[in-house]
């Protein structure tokens, strides 16, 4: 979308918005096809709004998303317009979605507390974000336990998902964990590290100053890996990163261009030590208030909106990131001269030795045993280690088969 809306300004867009309304606006401009001038904007926008309000709303349900704006929802693709596309139409206009996006609602650390208080409804951002406020999505966050995205999305597809991380998340903290993009994280070098030769060797970054998220079990595995974590605020790691005061922060690589941060990145080290997901979940007591046809309707668009996502984000990596080796030119990482270090599997095999759980177990055991007491006593990092191992480790995420997780 950033292509699709490059010859609008904000000023034009939010115009647009003032007068059809922001979700009918974000809606209009992802489901159009190629670039977009301010008019063909304006009239996507006015029959997208016209479709919507045609017949009132059973229930108009508030979705807020982290820092989702209508021109960075084509670089990540984390399904969270579509889904709202979908369930529209899938419930011909009885449930009507207000999406409110770019951090106006709600932001990556607040979004899940505003959920369980009933402020919005529906939420986009990071689990590890989220893991602040729900502190059982810590449950994906184990080092190494996913060798690469296909096993990500065959767990989240796996009906064993439904016990091992939806149940608990919805009984302990009130959330229907919906459907999410998945991606592994690694060590984002900033600009001091613009000179240096691409690293190569793990132990280049051993007592490097990075970043870390809102997850508990990443502390774990950054401390174990030498990787110093350190809390920054969000609005001051681009700074950090540009001046030298951090050498890195760990997400993941669509987050590197979807966040404007390629600009202060000079290398994407590909280290796959733990999740980057960007899920979307609902309030489950406003699941449990619809009617059971809305309820099947919401599982209905969640499941495409995760299969959407399985696809569209796999695309996005190489066309519209630039996550490959060699990179597509015209791609955000070519253009901003953020270079891919893809680490050759001894250094994989390495980091994974010195931190997981597999290897490691004494740094895991406070966390395992509470997240397992949550899940009434499911082993569930080993649980979620033997899913992710059921496909290839070297399948393309695209090939997974999608599942009704919840069907069993």
């Amino acid at each position: 979308m950033h292509d699709k809306l490059s010859r609008i300004s904000r000023r034009d867009l939010f115009r647009v918005a003032g007068r059809y309304g922001m979700s009918s606006t974000l809606l209009a401009a992802g489901g159009f096809g190629g670039a977009m001038s301010l008019a063909n904007l304006a009239s996507a926008a006015e029959s997208t709004y016209e479709k919507r309000f045609a017949k009132e709303a059973k229930h108009t349900l508030k979705f807020g998303a982290a820092g989702f704006n209508a021109r960075n929802l084509l670089i990540e693709r984390a399904g969270a317009l579509e889904f709202a596309r979908d369930l529209e139409a899938r419930t011909d206009g009885e449930i009507r979605i207000e999406f409110i996006g770019d951090n106006q609602i709600c932001g990556q650390l607040s979004c899940v507390e505003k959920t369980q208080q009933g402020i919005v409804d529906i939420y986009a951002a990071s689990t590890q974000n989220s893991a602040g406020g729900a502190p059982y999505l810590n449950v994906l966050d184990y080092a190494f336990m996913f060798p690469g995205r296909a096993s990500q999305y065959h767990f989240l597809y796996h009906p064993k998902s439904q016990e091992i991380l939806r149940d608990p998340l919805e009984k302990r903290h009130g959330l229907k964990f919906l459907f999410s993009h998945c991606e592994l994280r690694g060590i984002q070098l900033g600009l001091s590290w613009k000179d240096k030769p691409t690293v190569t060797k793990l132990e280049e970054l051993f007592g490097t100053k990075n970043r870390v998220t809102g997850t508990q079990l990443g502390r774990i595995a950054m401390q174990a890996l030498n990787l110093n974590p350190v809390p920054v605020a969000w609005e001051e790691t681009l700074d950090g990163l540009k001046q030298g005061l951090i050498d890195g922060a760990e997400t993941w690589a669509s987050a590197v261009a979807y966040a404007n941060m390629s600009p202060v990145v000079s290398q994407c080290v590909d280290l796959k030590f733990f999740c980057g997901t960007e899920h979307t979940s609902m309030s489950a007591s406003v699941f449990d208030s619809l009617d059971g046809h809305l309820q099947d309707a919401v599982m209905e668009s969640a499941y495409w909106a995760q299969t959407h996502v399985q696809a569209a984000n796999e695309a996005a990596l190489v066309k519209t990131v630039g996550f490959s080796d060699p990179q597509l030119p015209g791609t955000i990482f070519a253009e901003n001269d953020v270079r891919c270090a893809f680490l050759a599997e001894d250094q994989i095999k390495m980091a994974e030795e010195m931190c997981s759980p597999e290897f490691q177990p004494q740094l895991w055991t406070e966390w395992r045993d509470r997240l397992n007491g949550w899940a009434g006593g499911i082993d569930t990092y080993q649980e979620i280690y033997n899913i992710a191992r059921e496909v290839d480790a070297n399948m393309l995420p695209e090939n997974v088969e999608p599942r009704r997780w919840w069907k069993g």
